[in-house]
């Protein structure tokens, strides 16, 4: 397998860090929550949360990739990244 790489801004990066960050800081939080005996389903509520979180920011970079890298390669007649694709949708879709 070659070892494709994707160019991104440094506008695109900061919102993807934004994103992790706030992730991580939702992860610190329920952390904190289990140290203090928090009740399950507040814990649960937040799980959901970082849950959602962490599709959002999937979607976000599927939709780059879809009109960034998937562009690229289907105009320079690279076919396979339709194989790609579906190998994606299908983990996705679990």
């Amino acid at each position: 397998m070659e070892n494709k790489k994707t160019c991104r801004t440094e506008n695109e990066k900061k919102i993807i860090y934004n994103r992790i960050n706030r992730i991580e800081g939702q992860l610190k939080g329920i952390k904190n929550m289990i140290e203090k005996d928090t009740y399950c389903k507040d814990v649960l509520t937040q799980l959901s949360a970082v849950e959602n979180s962490v599709k959002s920011l999937s979607n976000h970079i599927l939709e780059n990739h879809l009109y960034n890298c998937v562009t690229r390669d289907l105009e320079n007649g690279d076919y396979e990244i339709i194989d790609e694709l579906i190998s994606l949708f299908k983990k996705f879709n679990n």
